[in-house]
């Protein structure tokens, strides 16, 4: 009912000459729109260099200091256990935790603090129809805790993203730079971030992940064949690969060696011969740089055709010659060559991996994994298990924790436990999964599923059982479990108020500390949390002097939240001698009969840290 909007259309005949000069940015009420670099189109018209803002190397666009904020931000939420949608809730050191991923990640800032070693992440690839996070943003610590913490259902939203959006790439980034900053704390030193990604945020995400983790943390960009098949519905090329980016926690990290394969055991070691005949070998080079740290050995050799040889040698004189006495030395077809190490197939520990991934299973595999799970496809997007088994096997080791704050279906969580059975590894994993609701036309809505984190439990339970199955005996040492933790906000009301702000009526309201509907166990995940200790501890519970007692641990904290704490119960607790307590603070009689609990642990256990919630 307008006439044509003459701006968009010039903006896009200049974009057609000059696509450089293309941003995003805000209109004057804050809308997103299409917008016009001036000075890099003042630059393209110029025959000399435009004065303009001083330039530096970064990635940048509208909300960037907005997502740093998100990503400072404290929030006044908690992790709250769900046992009923957990298995083996007690024992289990696995975690799936539903809600917010950048809640969660700021939940698990202090308790799992460097312990991560390998974080895989598969987010939404930003195609122009995939759902991104709208996080909300506010200008003051306080709006933001007001807005996000407060109220249990203004949690962040999925919204559309379509190319047509003002800010189709800056909200992409908005959504990810928080996630990503908080995510490269919880890795441990020698950590990994491995994050899936397709051709339309590559550039973009290697960029940001430059900037979070350092250029020299990169590692590589891994391109995996997703699809066997060529499609006829391709503009101009068929696509058939995707991209892991990979990045370090610190330039010490390194990949494991992967097994070798018959093709390059066939490709790299030479047939056995008369003088080699133990098996399939090749030369390697015993020769060293001058420069390299630790140095080398330097002195004459004498080839077996006479001629002299001076360099610098991996080994000293001693060990070069026990070589040559052992018939390891290849002295080359004439026997003149610079000597070269015999190394046999069999004693090898392996081979790099490369950048290309064509023998992982494509995306038909994951899907087919679950049909075969569940016998129908609930979730047709699934990641193949063997892609994320594969990366399992180079960046964590048997002991290792994995963090996927993507969760999906989760892939991951399936994985692990495959790994765990192929190598006998204690691998644990944590699982981020949103509440949101599957498409409602999706096979996940025909079945009934409430939300994807309903179906992402319940891949987990059934990929544990089939483990289980397939270990055999050795399946008893397996962690087939889950603890689900739901984030909500804090146990604790808001009871700090000015005199002014109150009368005696109001008072008696504000004398328990704990919100209604909130259960012991509850205080103790939150207590966990302010302690800076792993939510996935052992936990036991016991009934002591007829109250219930929370032990951590074996004793790491013991927790008592009842409303009636006696002199008898501090006294058996103090025996024990845990290394932490606590106590709901409205469970003493008064303000003496907690300073004298508190005597009494000095007493019986010195070292216990006390705490009253």
């Amino acid at each position: 009912m307008t006439s044509p909007d003459l701006t968009a259309t010039n903006i896009d005949k200049i974009a057609d000459l000059f696509p450089g000069v293309v941003t995003e940015g805000l209109d004057a009420d804050g809308k997103p729109r299409r917008a016009l670099d001036f000075d890099m189109l003042r630059q393209e018209l110029s025959d000399h260099i435009v004065d303009g803002p001083q330039e530096r190397y970064q990635l940048d666009w509208p909300g960037k200091r907005a997502s740093t904020f998100a990503a400072n931000a404290s929030i006044a939420k908690t992790l709250r256990p769900v046992r009923e949608e957990s298995v083996d809730f007690e024992s289990t050191e696995n975690l799936f935790i539903e809600g917010d991923n950048l809640d969660a990640l700021k939940l698990l800032q202090e308790s799992y603090l460097g312990k991560i070693k390998l974080i895989y992440i598969d987010p939404p690839y930003n195609t122009g129809s995939d759902f991104v996070y709208n996080d909300r943003f506010a200008s003051t610590t306080a709006e933001y805790l007001r807005k996000s913490g407060q109220n249990s259902g203004d949690g962040a939203r999925l919204v559309a993203n379509p190319e047509a959006n003002g800010r189709f790439h800056s909200d992409w980034l908005s959504m990810m730079y928080p996630r990503l900053r908080l995510a490269r704390n919880l890795l441990s030193d020698d950590g990994f971030l491995f994050v899936s990604i397709d051709d339309g945020e590559i550039a973009n995400l290697r960029q940001m992940c430059g900037e979070i983790f350092g250029e020299a943390n990169f590692v590589c960009t891994i391109m995996w064949r997703r699809k066997r098949e060529t499609s006829n519905d391709s503009k101009n090329v068929a696509i058939q690969g995707e991209y892991i980016l990979v990045f370090a926690r610190s330039p010490e990290s390194a990949l494991a060696l992967e097994p070798l394969s018959e093709t390059y055991v066939a490709s790299a070691y030479r047939e056995p011969t008369l003088e080699f005949p133990d098996g399939r070998w090749r030369g390697v080079p015993i020769t060293v740089s001058k420069g390299l740290k630790g140095g080398g050995y330097e002195y004459t050799i004498t080839s077996p055709s006479g001629k002299s040889t001076s360099r610098t040698w991996a080994y000293p004189r001693v060990g070069f010659d026990r070589l040559v006495k052992a018939g390891r030395i290849y002295w080359g077809m004439d026997g003149s060559a610079v000597p070269q190490r015999v190394m046999y197939a069999h004693e090898s520990q392996g081979q790099p991996a490369t950048n290309y991934w064509d023998s992982t299973s494509s995306n038909k595999e994951g899907k087919k994994v679950i049909i075969d799970l569940f016998g129908e496809a609930v979730f047709d997007t699934a990641k193949p298990l063997a892609l994320i088994q594969r990366i399992l096997g180079l960046a964590t080791g048997p002991n290792d924790t994995v963090l996927d704050f993507f969760a999906g279906s989760s892939t991951t969580a399936h994985a692990v436990l495959a790994q765990n059975v192929a190598d006998g590894g204690r691998r644990r994993f944590i699982m981020v999964q949103l509440d949101e609701a599957p498409a409602p036309k999706s096979e996940a809505a025909k079945a009934r599923y409430r939300t994807i984190a309903d179906l992402s439990r319940e891949r987990i339970r059934r990929a544990a059982k089939k483990a289980i199955e397939t270990a055999g005996l050795a399946g008893d040492g397996l962690d087939a479990g889950f603890r689900t933790l739901r984030i909500d906000t804090t146990n604790l009301t808001d009871v700090l108020r000015t005199p002014d702000e109150i009368d005696q009526q109001a008072l008696s309201g504000l004398l328990d500390s704990v919100k209604d509907g909130r259960t012991g166990e509850d205080l103790l995940f939150q207590v966990l949390l302010d302690w800076g200790l792993e939510v996935s501890m052992p936990i036991g519970v016991e009934q002591v002097e007829e109250r219930e007692v929370f032990v951590v641990d074996g004793g790491a904290l013991v927790a008592c939240f009842d409303n009636e704490v006696t002199p008898e119960l501090v006294r058996v607790l103090a025996k024990r001698e845990p290394l932490r307590a606590v106590f709901l603070d409205a469970g003493f009689s008064s303000d003496d009969a907690r300073i004298n609990a508190e005597q009494v642990f000095k007493e019986l256990s010195p070292a216990t840290d006390v705490k009253a919630v």
